[in-house]
């Protein structure tokens, strides 16, 4: 095996990355980079019935969009490419061959029409048909028929498959990083398809010989793959590399919110949250699916928050750059069992990174939201907005939600809040406060809340008959942050303004 670390992130180009599949490329990279070791992006296309077009494309955004960086991929080449599978097709065959002569596999003519019948029989009988050791002898294959005849049908261009032959009665081991000793019983194993008459591999043939030669050191894969493991050592065994073979690692499951299953697109389509890195648009229904960095997610805490599904630093310590990551990820700080999913807990992680970012950063990522709904103000005033609002929101989309009073008067005011504040001397209290509000020199939240608290004891009023009706002048409804903050952004100008609105509309 090399002693360099050498890990690969092969996912296919059938569809958007599910952030199951962001998480398995994000502890393959934490773990090369802990290692000084190598990243890897390799494109397993063999199966060209399920391509997607522009699905590669959007796994390399979705992984730039990540930070996670490649050091040798389909995008960037490197001294092992091509990269991309469809491309290497001319590699596999001969190790193909190489099984057929040494007995390790065979070729297999059953058309699927023929093998779909069996499957059928098999189920009317109540049981399930598996192509291996119990049934392999009695199917059209060159285990069954003379040589010269295996001959004659490939010359013929008659469609077949090779097939791996699983031995009898052999325990198979697989040691996983995070599992241990996990023991496969040949007997419930098929002979799996490892090459096909088109000329291209399986998965599984391609994904052995492809890490194999890019010195691959450690597969570090989702549990979904463990079935596969023993079929894997077996080849590794079979082509002779079986000290050359990688060390594994299956990653928990990412369950849906309850804990009941995997978790899908569905589940986010039902409870409003995506499960894509980036907005996916398919390209043969034209139906959206959402994506993290469109709903508003910084790439940052949405890694945090991946990290967090399935591993653990062993401390309370939640909030964790890239680089800390780096340090502190161990393949042995991962667990067994499956992780929920849990939605809010991602929100928390985007508003533990809203509050760490600079008030200019947030203001020049809010000023886009504002140019769409041309409102032009400086980015000193939005900053400002920014400061006393970030403690309020998830996503900087929500400062418009929370914040628009700040940028525009209201128009319409809170029917119950009237109801309840509303009184015959209100208009009296809002123009005398007008007047006192006029008259300030020195306008700074300081001085505002203390020429308030004189305004209150001088005129006889209590704090609870003008708050109300200040927040109904300037907001419209009853939330927001405090009022002096409110009035010191917004401006002396700007609150007369909106009080003798709010009387004129209010009073008639």
């Amino acid at each position: 095996m090399t002693n360099k670390i050498r890990v690969r992130f092969a996912p296919s180009p059938t569809g958007p990355l599910h952030i199951g599949g962001v998480r398995t490329a994000l502890y393959n990279y934490l773990f090369a980079k802990k290692n000084n070791g190598d990243f890897i992006l390799r494109i397993e296309d063999t199966d060209q019935t399920r391509f997607v077009p522009d699905a590669e494309n959007y796994i390399i955004e979705s992984l730039e969009w990540c930070g996670l960086k490649f050091d040798e991929g389909v995008h960037i080449g490197g001294s092992h490419a091509p990269y991309r599978q469809s491309e290497r097709k001319e590699i596999y065959k001969k190790y193909a061959d190489f099984l057929i002569e040494k007995g390790y596999a065979y070729y297999a003519f059953d058309t699927s029409e023929q093998l779909e019948t069996i499957r059928k029989q098999y189920e009317s009988g109540k049981s399930t048909f598996f192509y291996n050791s119990e049934t392999r002898l009695k199917l059209i294959n060159s285990l069954t028929i003379a040589e010269d005849e295996v001959k004659q049908k490939i010359e013929s261009g008659e469609k077949y498959v090779i097939r791996i032959k699983i031995p009898e009665n052999e325990q198979i081991i697989v040691n996983d990083q995070i599992r241990g000793t996990v023991v496969f019983e040949s007997s419930i194993l098929d002979d799996k398809v490892l090459f096909k008459s088109d000329g291209m591999p399986t998965y599984h043939l391609a994904n052995v010989v492809d890490d194999y030669l890019m010195k691959i050191s450690h597969v570090i894969r989702g549990e979904e793959w463990l079935p596969s493991a023993p079929l894997h050592v077996l080849l590794y065994r079979y082509l002779g590399w079986e000290k050359e073979m990688p060390q594994f690692a299956h990653l928990p499951l990412l369950l849906k919110p309850d804990g009941n299953g995997k978790l899908s697109k569905r589940d986010g389509d039902r409870l409003g949250f995506p499960v894509f890195p980036l907005q996916w648009i398919d390209p043969f229904s034209k139906e959206i699916s959402s994506g993290y960095r469109e709903s508003g997610y910084f790439p940052e805490a949405f890694i945090n928050m991946l990290a967090f599904l399935g591993w653990n630093p062993g401390t309370e310590q939640e909030i964790f750059s890239l680089e800390d990551l780096i340090q502190s990820f161990t393949i042995e700080r991962v667990g067994k069992s499956g992780s929920k999913f849990d939605p809010e807990k991602a929100k928390w992680f985007n508003h533990q990174y809203i509050q760490k970012k600079d008030e200019k950063t947030l203001a020049s990522l809010f000023s886009l939201v504002l140019i769409e709904k041309n409102i032009s103000v400086s980015l000193g005033y939005i900053e400002a907005v920014c400061v006393l609002m970030k403690e309020r929101i998830n996503f900087v989309s929500e400062l418009w939600e929370k914040a628009s009073f700040f940028f525009i008067a209201p128009t319409s005011y809170d029917s119950k809040l009237i109801k309840d504040k509303w009184k015959d001397n209100s208009s009296q209290i809002l123009i005398l406060f007008s007047e006192m509000l006029n008259k300030l020199e020195t306008f700074n939240s300081t001085s505002i809340d203390t020429n308030i608290n004189e305004f209150l004891t001088a005129n006889q009023i209590g704090k609870g008959q003008l708050m109300p009706l200040l927040r109904l002048s300037l907001v419209g409804n009853s939330t927001g942050p405090d009022i002096t903050q409110i009035i010191t952004i917004i401006g002396k100008k700007e609150v007369i303004k909106r009080i003798n609105s709010c009387i004129a509309i209010i009073a008639n």
